[in-house]
């Protein structure tokens, strides 16, 4: 019983080296799906990382906004101050309204929405803007603006230059433009601008806040932050993961789509090794019944080729790992460049996740594993007194 393993090893190695050929092939056949499953993944992710931070860069990572607008509240900012998962915040106003440039020095007028935030100078460790950017942010003054680069391009104005601003409540103000920001993502680019918060202030006729911004150490911890903040306070929690929700949903079924459609290579390959194996069964039938005449057991003869089909899928795995993150590292090095005013960012970084390599391998070797299951069950099968008469 304890050489049984060894005649099984032994057996499934004298099989493998009469069809080299047939093995190699059916061993890239399973590393190019590998490969393909691996690199495709890690560009997904890699484009959905990117998004994300393209968008939080003028985006923060919770908003605490007030059931009924009211003054600064000094409790809530004691308490931001001594959480440890609070970097920084900032008290804000937030607002909608028209912004036009009258037509002028040989120029059309321009017009576009905005959405308008009235900031402190805490604004600038909340947001994740440029050094640059931050420091237009940081000195924002009284009737001064700071553009979107594609509103501001919508809008047709440029540094030093005033536009007008009608407010959702249908009041005015004149407000000079003192640089604009890009974050790389178009919608933010193309409808966000600040302003100070005694700008808004004034313009509605206030004093009172509209909430406050929060910037974290993980972002990824907003909606349990929120929670905890606003379960006795009359504030809404408003986490980036549900301002952004029906992205994040979308960019998540775009990954499930292009992995189950990928996954159809590496199915198609495993169908390589069952061809092979269920060749190499009607070869050796003969060879099969004398195995079991001289007391081969069927398990044993089941374990030949499921070593043989185990062997063929570890090695197709192995060869797509290496080129799979072959390529990954390719394309770190020499990001793939995207259109910005289609895709939010101008290149397609790569994230390779370890979770997605143990899912990939996983899968792939139970899925070759089955492909070999076919022809070993029919192998088991041969009756070797029909076979040897």
């Amino acid at each position: 019983m304890s050489r049984t393993p060894d005649l099984a090893w032994t057996v499934a190695r004298a099989h493998l080296a009469r069809r080299r050929t047939q093995n190699v092939l059916t061993v890239l056949g399973i590393a190019v799906g590998v490969m393909v499953l691996i690199a495709a993944l890690s560009l997904t992710n890699g484009f959905t990382r990117a998004l994300v931070d393209a968008t939080l860069r003028a985006s923060p990572h919770l908003s605490l906004n007030a059931y009924a607008p009211s003054g600064r509240d000094a409790g809530l900012e004691a308490e931001l101050r001594s959480d440890p998962r609070v970097t920084a915040f900032v008290p804000f106003v937030g607002d909608k309204g028209l912004l036009t440039r009258p037509a002028g020095e040989g120029r059309a007028a321009g017009v576009d929405f905005a959405t308008l935030f009235g900031v402190t100078p805490a604004a600038a460790e909340v947001l994740g803007l440029r050094p640059e950017e931050a420091r237009l942010l940081r000195g924002l003054g009284q009737n001064e603006i700071l553009l979107g680069e594609a509103l501001a391009r919508s809008v047709g104005a440029f540094t030093g230059d005033e536009v007008r601003l009608l407010n959702s409540t249908q009041r005015r103000a004149a407000l000079r433009v003192v640089g604009v920001f890009s974050t790389g993502n178009f919608l933010i680019d193309s409808g966000y601008a600040f302003t100070s918060l005694g700008t808004l202030q004034t313009l509605q006729g206030t004093r009172n806040v509209t909430g406050y911004q929060l910037r974290l150490r993980d972002p990824d911890l907003a909606r349990e932050v929120g929670q905890e903040l606003t379960r006795l306070r009359p504030y809404a929690s408003l986490p980036w993961q549900d301002l952004y929700g029906t992205l994040l949903d979308q960019l998540a079924l775009q990954k499930r789509v292009i992995a189950f459609v990928v996954f159809l290579i590496v199915i198609v390959a495993a169908f390589g090794i069952a061809n092979v194996l269920t060749l190499a069964v009607f070869e050796k039938t003969q060879e099969i019944a004398i195995l079991r005449a001289i007391g081969a057991t069927r398990g044993l003869i089941t374990r030949v080729f499921l070593i043989e089909g185990a062997v063929l899928g570890l090695g197709g795995l192995l060869l797509g790992n290496l080129l799979g993150l072959g390529i990954s590292l390719y394309f770190t090095v020499r990001p793939f460049q995207l259109p910005g005013d289609l895709y939010f960012i101008t290149a397609l970084p790569v994230e390779v996740r370890w979770t997605d390599l143990l899912w990939v391998n996983a899968v792939g070797l139970g899925t070759t594993l089955l492909a070999a299951l076919i022809p070993a069950r029919r192998a088991a099968g041969v009756e070797p007194a029909r076979i040897i008469r």
